[in-house]
Order: C-alpha cells, then sequence, then structure tokens
C-alpha cells in the first residue's frame, strides 16, 4: 500500500513538472483585446519572451501600439459570430498553445438598482461573458491541436460573489457569469487534456481601471504570467489574483 502512494503522488509529480516545462518553451498566444492596456502588455511581453504571439483588436486599422510590437494582428468583435467565426478560418490549421481572453469592459454608471440600463447591462454580458465563450469554442480545434491547451479567462474579483456588496449590477454579473463558465468548461474539457483558468488582473491603471488604480499593466501582467507559468493539472478550474492566491467563487 505504502509503494502505491508513493508512485502515485511520484506521477502527479511528474505531470507538474511535465506541465511546468511547458511553459519555458516558445509557444503560440492568441490575445484578444490586444490593442491597448493589459492586453497589449500581455502581446508586448509574450513577445519579448520569444513566444509567437497573435493579438486581436476590433479595429486592427488603429492598433498603431500593437503593429509596432511586430506580432501578427487579427480583426475580431467578440461580439460578432460572424467575426470569431472569420478569425477561427483565417487561422486555418494553426496551432493555439494559450488562449488569453482579455477583451472586456466596465461601465460604471449602474451604481443602483434604480440606474441599471438594461441595454448596457445586454452589452457587457455580451462582451465580457458571451465573448470568451464564442472565442473559446471557435478556437477549439485549434487548442486541441496545440501543447498546452490551455484557456486563460480574465475576469475580476468583482465577480466573487463571497466578496460582492453593492453596485456595477452589470460588470459583476458578468464577470461572476465568467466564473461559472469557466468553471465549466474546466470539467468539460478536463478529460481531452485542457486546462481552464480564471485569473483576476487586479486594479490596474487602464482606461477600464482608471488613473488611481494599484497596479500599472506591467506590474500586473508580470504577475499573471508568473502564475500561468506555474500552472498545472490540479490548477484547472480555479480562480488565481495575479499573486496566485485563490479568490472565493
Amino acid at each position: 500500500m505504502k509503494l502505491f502512494w508513493i508512485t502515485l503522488a511520484l506521477a502527479a509529480s511528474l505531470t507538474c513538472v511535465v506541465y511546468s516545462a511547458h511553459a519555458d518553451e516558445p509557444a503560440t498566444v492568441l490575445v484578444t483585446g490586444a490593442n491597448r492596456g493589459i492586453g497589449l502588455e500581455f502581446a508586448r511581453q509574450l513577445a519579448l519572451q520569444g513566444h509567437t504571439v497573435i493579438g486581436t483588436a476590433r479595429n486592427p486599422g488603429q492598433a498603431e501600439e500593437l503593429r509596432a510590437l511586430g506580432v501578427r494582428i487579427e480583426q475580431l468583435d467578440v461580439t460578432d459570430a460572424a467575426s470569431v467565426t472569420a478569425l477561427a478560418e483565417r487561422l486555418a490549421d494553426t496551432p493555439i498553445d494559450l488562449l488569453i481572453n482579455n477583451a472586456g469592459i466596465f461601465d460604471r454608471t449602474d451604481t443602483s438598482l434604480e440606474k441599471i440600463d438594461f441595454e448596457l447591462m445586454e452589452r457587457t454580458l455580451a462582451v465580457n461573458t458571451l465573448g470568451p465563450l464564442r472565442v473559446a469554442q471557435a478556437l477549439l480545434p485549434h487548442l486541441e491541436k496545440g501543447e498546452r491547451k490551455t484557456i486563460i479567462n480574465i475576469s475580476s474579483g468583482l465577480g466573487s460573489i463571497t466578496n460582492a456588496s453593492d453596485r456595477w449590477y452589470s460588470y459583476r454579473s458578468s464577470k461572476a457569469a465568467l466564473n461559472m463558465a469557466t468553471k465549466l468548461m474546466s470539467g468539460d474539457l478536463e478529460e481531452r487534456g485542457f486546462l481552464c483558468v480564471v485569473l483576476h488582473p487586479g486594479w490596474v491603471r487602464t482606461d477600464l481601471g482608471g488613473g488611481n488604480a494599484t497596479y500599472s499593466t506591467e506590474e500586473s501582467v508580470t504577475g499573471m504570467l508568473k502564475v500561468i507559468g506555474g500552472l498545472n493539472r490540479e490548477d484547472n478550474g480555479k480562480f488565481y489574483d495575479l499573486k496566485g492566491a485563490a479568490i472565493p467563487w
């Protein structure tokens, strides 16, 4: 019996090592919403690390900073099914090792029940929740051809139901729903070798986060990439912040 448990522990350890070793090798990474903020910084750091980066933008012609990085730029509107399908078709047989669903919106006007704008809420859910699902579904064949088969959904601590109090119905609800969708994907795709994780980037100084936020985009992305690089199969379906600390659902 003792030998059995030693063998089991060794097997688990080897699984972790194999996955971590992949993290140091060049990979093909697709980042949505890569024309600014956190997405742009993901593209910059990943390109500097020698990875092949595919960055998406709704308006590639205006993605000057992304173009300056020398990465591949693809048009993508995550709310448009035709746009998502077209992206998958343009990628043809390209394997994708890592998908970072980063594109998102955050409007702060719905500070109370009376101030909910339902058109805005539908738009927020379309971008923040349905968008990542739509992209993951369309790119699933490409991810299955990749070595890492990893889907990272950028969420927020504001999507934690445990930590919720008031304000921002649309954004919080959209991120809570994204968290649930990620948890479902983690179970659905586990037997096919996938790793699906939710990451909270922290409060970041971007157009979305504002100028008074805690972290720069560089600090946030550096932290998240460190977390991503250390993931193993036991992390499938988990919710972490940029420092690797678990966040309650």
